[in-house]
């Protein structure tokens, strides 16, 4: 007679289960932002930015090619250059330096998808909830059009998501608590932005700690993230620009002798644009609801719920904590100061956060196999319904798989490369977009003297020394796009007049390319 089989228990059904769901999202995510990931979006100005001093680690052994005015901290191209260091061919390992670091956003995407679910799933209990948190985040068409792109936001988000995790594990081990100090550290020197989550993480990290050792836990938290920003202040002092020469922080007077990291900070720090009303109603209007108002909205109504729910158990200590890393960033984005379209990059995946913990505790009132039936309707739903994550109406109306997926648009810009390489004279002055900065410096033919305008209005060594901020100087100008509408906002006090002189009234037309809303062109300045 055969044995009678017996089901495994339950708690090893679900942790099956839940595993099986944590490798769905993974694989998911690594498959909706790796797709056309090298054609899809445009690469952009502040990628360019990245690269060039990710390049200046490995080819220079400087943290930037200009010098280095602590614009941001740099531990984001730090890894950036690791990554290009182990990968054969370095920077062209993926065809280009930009397709190179784009890689390394899908590994961190990747990453960070593993810690939201591990997150989601301690906060409350319900790997349904951990699952469509993943999935918002997965599929976002707001999510992925940044986070395909090289920002130092999508780094900071892991080293931000690693110390939330650490923390949730809820270990009474001190080295636990330096490691999510650590990680928050980290967090803080790859984009300072991360300072505005700061309270929540803290607050987490008190209430968290326990067992006799609690004090100390805190305050080993407290030593793991001062250990990163502590050695950031400690490179600026031995470099003698922590402090502005003379203490001088007059943000109408230019820096004397050297560059300051605080005055880079008071600068940074009171940097003002349109009103921050104004501006948020910009944004949400032609970069952020247009490419997804579910997650938007619906992060916003979870937040409130998710506070709700903890109003009802105040043991639901997690919920107060996603709220709160909403809320902190919340402030951040609306504090009236200069706003950039991807500064919504770490509001995503905590929107996510806060959606998944209202679904997982909704679904812990239902049967499992009601939670399957209504986790696949809403998948289903938003991968099929126009509008929604899959797909969506182009300009004349007709269903189409969302552009994230089938554009190719990036190749433009490598035709504007390829033309300059095969008709200007590698020696040739001239002007660009630090998009393009990296192709024209690591790939012979070299063009060493090939400078972004910004230094060329900003960099005593480029402006003064081979421009003379005389149009007369410029060999060529190679437009990007939108780069025209960069240096107009960009001349405040005429800092790029000379240059925009030279396109207006001494240039030719040599090279243009327009697709939709793309322009792309190249000038030859008439002397």
């Amino acid at each position: 007679m055969a044995e009678p089989t017996t089901k495994p228990p339950l708690s090893e059904r679900l942790r099956t289960r839940s595993n099986i769901l944590l490798i769905v999202s993974l694989v998911s995510g690594a498959a909706s932002h790796g797709y056309n990931v090298f054609k899809y979006p445009l690469y952009i100005t502040d990628e360019g930015i990245y690269v060039q001093q990710a390049w200046a680690v490995l080819r220079e052994g400087s943290l930037s090619p200009y010098t280095y005015f602590y614009d941001h901290a740099p531990f984001g191209w730090l890894v950036m250059a690791a990554w290009a260091n182990i990968l054969p061919g370095q920077f062209e390992a993926f065809g280009g330096a930009i397709n190179t670091t784009r890689a390394l956003m899908v590994v961190a995407h990747v990453i960070s998808t593993g810690l939201l679910f591990a997150i989601v799933r301690r906060f409350c209990g319900s790997s349904a909830g951990a699952f469509l948190a993943c999935f918002i985040f997965n599929f976002s068409p707001l999510a992925v059009y940044y986070q395909r792109q090289v920002l130092l936001d999508n780094l900071m988000v892991v080293w931000l998501l690693l110390a939330v995790y650490l923390v949730a594990r809820n270990s009474d081990r001190v080295v636990t608590a330096i490691g999510a100090g650590l990680a928050f550290g980290l967090a803080l020197v790859t984009k300072e932005n991360a300072v505005f989550f700061v309270p929540a993480v803290a607050y987490m990290a008190h209430r968290y700690s326990k067992g006799p050792s609690r004090r100390f836990q805190t305050s080993f938290w407290w030593f793991g993230l001062s250990i990163p920003v502590g050695f950031y202040l400690l490179f600026a002092q031995l470099r003698n620009e922590l402090f502005p020469s003379g203490m001088n922080f007059d943000l109408d007077a230019p820096q004397q002798n050297h560059v300051s990291l605080l005055y880079t900070i008071w600068w940074q720090s009171n940097r003002t644009g349109i009103s921050g009303r104004e501006l948020f109603i910009r944004l949400l209007e032609n970069s952020w609801m247009s490419r997804d108002p579910l997650i938007l909205i619906g992060g916003v109504i979870a937040v409130g719920i998710v506070l709700m729910l903890w109003g009802n158990n105040k043991s639901r200590t997690g919920y107060l904590v996603a709220a709160l890393m909403a809320l902190g960033y919340g402030v951040y984005m609306a504090r009236g100061s200069v706003l950039l379209d991807f500064y919504i990059v770490p509001m995503l995946p905590v929107l996510a956060m806060n959606v998944g913990l209202v679904y997982g505790t909704m679904m812990k009132l239902v049967p499992r196999t009601l939670q399957v039936v209504a986790t696949t309707a809403i998948v289903s739903a938003a991968m099929m319904i126009p509008g929604a994550y899959f797909l969506a109406y182009n300009t004349h109306d007709q269903v189409q798989v969302h552009d994230l997926y089938h554009l190719k648009v990036t190749p433009l810009q490598t035709q504007q490369i390829a033309w300059v390489r095969q008709n200007i004279p590698s020696n040739s002055r001239m002007i660009i977009d630090d998009d393009i900065w990296t192709a024209l410096h690591d790939q012979r033919p070299y063009f060493p003297r090939a400078h972004s305008h910004f230094k060329a209005a900003s960099d005593p060594a480029v402006r003064d020394k081979l421009f003379r901020k005389n149009w007369a100087n410029i060999d060529y100008v190679v437009m990007s796009n939108k780069m025209r509408q960069a240096m107009e906002r960009n001349n405040t006090g005429g800092a790029e007049e000379w240059m925009l002189q030279a396109i207006d009234q001494h240039s030719e037309r040599v090279w243009d390319l327009n697709r939709g809303n793309i322009h792309l062109s190249v000038y030859r300045i008439v002397k």
